[in-house]
């Protein structure tokens, strides 16, 4: 069955929040939570937020870029939000966006967004059709057409590496 053949699905029916104390074992010396735990974090949260919208198995693509704007440490709160942002034949693109929470004085810093994609599996790990994604206001329908060319960005540069 095509994408364009199954029922759509709200954007925002795939939302998923993860939260998480960072504690000394996330951390380096300096105290920072290690980058290499959020990236594991950001990539369960956007691998649920798709599990969720296609009702499949999903297997990581892509992860578009992953930019630390400020610093995790030791004993905040971080949550991330993660939503399908665009769908494809098989593909969906998730944000994911994250953000850290000093519990004892309120304040909360984002700290990343990440864009990753994923692709349905069945159980024998074949690509499978996953529903559309319906944008539901003006900034998903924004995001939806970012989505698209940053869609069209990657596909363009597997074939261009592909080539050499």
């Amino acid at each position: 069955m095509e994408n364009s053949q199954r029922p759509g699905k709200p954007a925002s029916a795939s939302q998923v929040t993860l939260s998480q104390l960072m504690q000394p074992e996330h951390a380096n010396l300096l105290g920072n939570v290690h980058g290499g735990w959020i990236m594991k974090l950001v990539d369960e949260t956007g691998a649920l937020a798709c599990i969720r919208h296609a009702q499949q198995r999903v297997v990581t693509v892509a992860v578009d870029q992953m930019t630390f704007k400020h610093p995790i440490r030791i004993g905040n709160l971080v949550t991330l939000v993660g939503e399908v942002s665009y769908t494809g034949r098989t593909s969906m693109e998730a944000e994911v966006c994250v953000t850290a929470e000093d519990p004892l004085t309120g304040d909360i810093t984002h700290t990343n967004t990440a864009f990753l994609v994923y692709v349905a599996v069945n159980q024998d790990g074949i690509p499978v059709p996953v529903p559309p994604v319906l944008p539901e206001n003006d900034a998903q329908k924004v995001r939806f057409e970012q989505g698209r060319a940053r869609q069209e960005y990657r596909l363009a540069h597997a074939r261009q590496v592909e080539q050499t």
